[in-house]
């Protein structure tokens, strides 16, 4: 198959494994201006209690805290709890465009994340998440 015929699907080169790995860690993404509002409408709070609560601000930069080393919106049982309200940063991880330029970056995605298809070479897997960015902009998983 190739990129031409138009069959490539996410699933070809992803399917999450919920296993919240991406969420680890003591950094997190920064929220653009669309992403504080999908999480507030999503929490159903108000502005205010979702920043006090949830976001850790720096100046103009708003991110959401950690707790415990992983985001704060990451539980065990469930894995995120405010998924459809989350940053697109987060609905693109771990397809990153940086994999596209960077063959070590895909190299340390594909090792740290079990929803990688590792059936794929690497091109293939460039080829593929090529034509999904084309058709749709951006990748969401």
């Amino acid at each position: 198959m190739t990129a031409k015929q138009g069959k490539y699907s996410l699933s070809d080169i992803f399917v999450c494994a919920r296993c919240g790995y991406c969420c680890q860690g003591e950094t997190t993404v920064s929220l653009d201006q669309d992403d504080q509002r999908r999480m507030v409408e999503e929490l159903g709070l108000d502005r205010e209690t979702v920043k006090e609560k949830y976001w850790r601000v720096t100046g103009a930069v708003v991110q959401m805290k950690i707790v415990d080393g992983h985001c704060i919106f990451y539980d065990e049982q469930t894995g995120c709890t405010v998924h459809k309200g989350r940053p697109w940063r987060c609905g693109e991880w771990p397809l990153h465009p940086s994999i596209l330029t960077d063959r070590n970056n895909y190299e340390t995605i594909r090792e740290s994340c079990p929803g990688i298809n590792r059936e794929l070479s690497y091109g293939e897997f460039c080829e593929i998440l090529q034509y999904l960015i084309d058709e749709a902009g951006r990748v969401k998983c």
